[in-house]
């Protein structure tokens, strides 16, 4: 799972997320900074009206929280959905004995960000992608 910071890091970017069965978040908030949620079709649904999506929680009991609206949430993509979006430029990742490496080749030239987790590594590629957009 990728950490906090960078998670804040890709969405002040420009990441939008449409939030889907199985994606994790966490309640952008200081009270909820340890507690990620999972979307989930029988416990939190993503309602979409046209002044924005929630996220509503069913059933919950251990604490007052109705719903959440889709900004107050900082989406934690999962590996595969950052490897995703990363599409034709993404070329490998490599294992080193203490790291994960994700290559990606930007106009002809190779771009390497190195980790100590897989789908951080990911991330920070994505990241870097997303700058270039936004230059």
């Amino acid at each position: 799972m990728i950490s906090t910071a960078l998670a804040r890091d890709l969405r002040d970017a420009g990441l939008v997320w449409h939030p889907a069965s199985g994606d994790r978040f966490q309640i952008d908030r200081p009270e909820f900074d340890s507690d990620i949620f999972t979307v989930s079709d029988l416990t939190i649904e993503p309602h979409h009206y046209p002044t924005g999506t929630v996220l509503g929680f069913n059933g919950t009991t251990e604490w007052a929280l109705d719903s959440v609206a889709v900004d107050d949430a900082l989406w934690l993509p999962r590996e595969d959905q950052l490897r995703d979006l990363l599409r034709a430029s993404f070329r490998r990742l490599e294992r080193t004995d203490d790291a994960y490496i994700v290559a990606i080749v930007v106009d002809h030239v190779e771009h390497r960000f190195e980790s100590v987790s897989a789908p951080e590594a990911y991330g920070l590629a994505v990241l870097a992608l997303l700058d270039r957009v936004r230059a």
